[in-house]
């Protein structure tokens, strides 16, 4: 079966923040020496982060790289006010990106989130529809799969979708199976990753943290099955190591989680940090670019390794030339 693949510019973060003159169009152009067929681009700052600027001609010189290269965009921002979500739907727009990707911003109870969401997504799908662009709400921090298609379901439009991402579901201590089965007939994309967990008296508090993809302890080979099966035929690629994120307190493992076992298995100590860091500034800026540029070598293979056992084939499966 033929698939697509894209990669994330998270998956450089140290590469934008260190390395002098990497920007958007050098990672693109990086991307396309890796293989991938397209990119998926944060703009979830006042600056467009990963864009590097708010000015037109950023947005259209890499709109003519990637036209140029036959490479797809997909963008990224966050929140959902209404005001703000049409400015991005213009800029995607602009950008020639088929997608923006969003997570509430919302507080209070959880079905007062839910509810200010979908009334705030359900403002703007008639926007989306008339620019071409799929808004796709991502299971990022806050809610279970459950809640997600509530959501989507609620807004009933096809210009709202899900992405599900491999690993977010830990964060409400949801088991990432169940998060994908609930969202399943609402997903567009997705982010490929891979986690670890990091005991509380390891982090100071109980922790999810990233690892190049195969290191971790993600069901990946039965979440990609999965989605195959449902249909999907493109795949995001997300490098994550160094990131990591505490559980909120409070927070009880959800039916069939169990600490310290599948998915939600610990990582012992000492950690190397060509897998796994906590403390990003016990590094310099130099060495965190040169283990992040080996992290996503490591983990793109295990990428690479996932879907060529599930038999997917594409432009993607090519000797890496840089």
């Amino acid at each position: 079966m033929i698939v697509e693949t894209t990669i994330h510019s998270f998956s450089l973060w140290h590469h934008f923040v260190h390395k002098p003159g990497f920007d958007a169009i050098a990672f693109a152009d990086l991307a396309r020496s890796m293989g991938f067929q397209g990119i998926s681009l944060s703009l979830n700052d006042a600056n467009y982060r990963h864009l590097g600027g708010r000015d037109n001609e950023r947005m259209d010189r890499l709109r003519a790289y990637l036209s140029n290269h036959g490479m797809s965009l997909e963008v990224d921002t966050s929140g959902t006010a209404p005001a703000h979500m049409s400015e991005m739907l213009n800029v995607a727009n602009r950008m020639g990106a088929t997608s923006l990707r969003t997570y509430t911003r919302h507080g209070g109870t959880v079905r007062e989130m839910m509810q200010n969401t979908a009334d705030d997504l359900a403002a703007v799908t008639q926007q989306a529809n008339s620019l071409a662009v799929t808004i796709v709400l991502e299971n990022h921090e806050d809610f279970t799969g459950s809640e997600l298609a509530e959501i989507v379901e609620q807004v009933n439009h096809p210009n709202l979708k899900i992405l599900y991402d491999y690993g977010n579901s830990q964060m409400v201590l949801e088991d990432p199976i169940a998060a994908l089965d609930a969202v399943l007939p609402h997903v567009y994309s997705v982010h490929f990753k891979d986690h670890v967990m990091i005991r509380a008296e390891d982090a100071g508090q109980l922790t999810v943290a990233g690892v190049p993809v195969g290191d971790g302890f993600l069901p990946l080979t039965d979440l990609t099955s999965r989605l195959l099966e449902q249909g999907l035929r493109r795949f995001t690629y997300e490098n994550v190591w160094a990131y990591s994120a505490p559980i909120q307190t409070g927070r009880k493992p959800l039916d069939g989680v169990g600490l310290g076992k599948g998915a939600f298995a610990y990582l012992d100590p000492p950690f190397d940090p060509a897998h796994v860091i906590l403390r990003q500034s016990a590094f310099s800026p130099q060495m965190l670019v040169d283990l992040e540029h080996q992290a996503l070598h490591r983990g793109h293979e295990g990428f690479r390794r996932v879907l060529r056992k599930l038999g997917a084939s594409g432009d993607w499966d090519i000797r890496e030339i840089c």
